[in-house]
């Protein structure tokens, strides 16, 4: 049976739908899940470019007070309620101009591939990256490195990938960058190639946050979304 490649937080666009085994019969309308948590409840409701019905009323994408006037980039409202502790956290340091704006944790497997793909795409969006591959050097102990990443770093953003999920499961330096992310709200997960359903039978705590998903828009519009969310 088909499964849908979005369980917990529905299509974000129609494109997103359509490429969907579960969902692409559904006709041209976008079908979101029901979703509930911390006393805000979302209703299953259809879209169709920016706009979404619910019970006859019409609720469009709308944009998080972060965004500037002329942006063009619209978010869910689980996405807005999700990254919204994630900026104050980044307003708090705004003072700290010296500070990298994301630490980019990700599985050693994936240094060459979406990691170095979504560190490409943030640069070009302006973003400040910490990312091993460049900033490690020959000789230097990685645990170490790792600490200084993170202490120079206003967000944490983790790469979700089915290699991840492996190094979860052997506790490895992954497991050390996450649980020093998730002590605060600085922790953006980026799921690729996977689903967080997958990701919470691995670790819950990782899998309860809410964060943007590549199998609802492309890693360059993923990237978009976080350069927004930490410019100052």
């Amino acid at each position: 049976m088909a499964r849908c490649t979005a369980p917990v937080r529905g299509h974000s666009s129609a494109s997103a739908a359509a490429n969907c085994p579960a969902c692409r019969g559904q006709g041209r309308y976008n079908v979101y899940n029901s979703y509930s948590g911390s006393g805000s409840s979302y209703s299953s409701y259809s879209t169709s470019g920016g706009n979404r019905s619910n019970g006859g009323s019409s609720i469009r994408s709308s944009q998080p007070r972060w965004s500037a006037a002329s942006s063009s980039i619209f978010y869910t409202p689980q996405e807005i309620r999700a990254l919204t502790p994630i900026r104050n956290s980044v307003e708090k340091l705004s003072d700290q101009p010296e500070l990298r704006d994301v630490f980019l944790c990700h599985a050693w497997d994936d240094r060459k591939d979406a990691a170095k793909e979504l560190n490409d795409l943030l640069e070009s969006c302006g973003v400040s990256v910490w990312f091993s591959e460049k900033d490690v050097g020959l000789g230097v102990p990685l645990l170490r490195a790792i600490d200084k990443g993170l202490a120079i770093s206003r967000v944490g953003i983790v790469l979700v990938t089915p290699a991840l999920l492996r190094r979860l499961s052997s506790e490895g330096i992954a497991d050390k960058e996450l649980s020093a992310l998730l002590a605060g709200d600085r922790l953006v997960p980026i799921v690729h190639e996977t689903t967080y359903e997958a990701l919470r039978e691995v670790s819950p705590l990782l899998g309860s946050r809410t964060g943007l998903n590549t199998a609802e828009e492309s890693m360059a519009d993923v990237a978009a979304k976080l350069a927004e969310l930490v410019a100052i």
